[in-house]
């Protein structure tokens, strides 16, 4: 059963990709874009999306346990460092350069458009490349990594 909820909230999500725009690099360029040809209604997506997230995590956390799993892995780090600002500039950059973010690129991989078909490479072996990175620096460090998760069996922690 997990397998199939899996694929089914990732057709929705692909679905709620495709219907807001976010697959088409040129919407989220032009809401990029201030002083252009600036449009404004990938801000009600990111609206929606908060809302969501926000109501989804107070619904699901009030629970003792997922439906469909033994227990919550949520992120053990909540403080922001240098790694983190530099992964989120990174990840800013890379979206304002292509219009591309991860999950809109996988759900457009079906376009066949060029620019996704040379982004999704790229992305995959950034994505290679940090794991390489973080795997280097925590070789031979027994002490748990800071940002590593967390798992919850009871809910949510203070």
């Amino acid at each position: 059963m997990g397998i199939l909820a899996q694929l089914i909230i990732g057709f929705l999500f692909g679905t709620g990709l495709v219907v807001s725009g976010m697959i088409n690099p040129a919407k989220v360029l032009n809401f990029l874009d201030l002083v252009g040809s600036f449009d404004p209604s990938l801000a009600f997506v990111m609206a929606g999306a908060v809302a969501v997230t926000a109501l989804g995590y107070r619904m699901v956390l009030a629970r003792p346990r997922p439906l469909l799993a033994p227990l919550f892995h949520l992120p053990g780090r909540k403080t922001v460092d240098g790694q983190l600002l530099a992964g989120a500039a990174i990840f800013g950059l890379g979206w304002g350069l292509s219009g591309l973010c991860p999950g809109p690129a996988i759900s457009s991989l079906g376009l066949g458009a060029p620019g996704v078909l040379a982004f999704v490479p790229a992305m995959l072996a950034g994505m290679a490349v940090a794991r390489f990175i973080a795997a280097r620096g925590q070789k031979g460090n027994a002490v748990r990594q800071p940002g590593t998760a967390t798992r919850l069996s009871q809910g949510r922690s203070g």
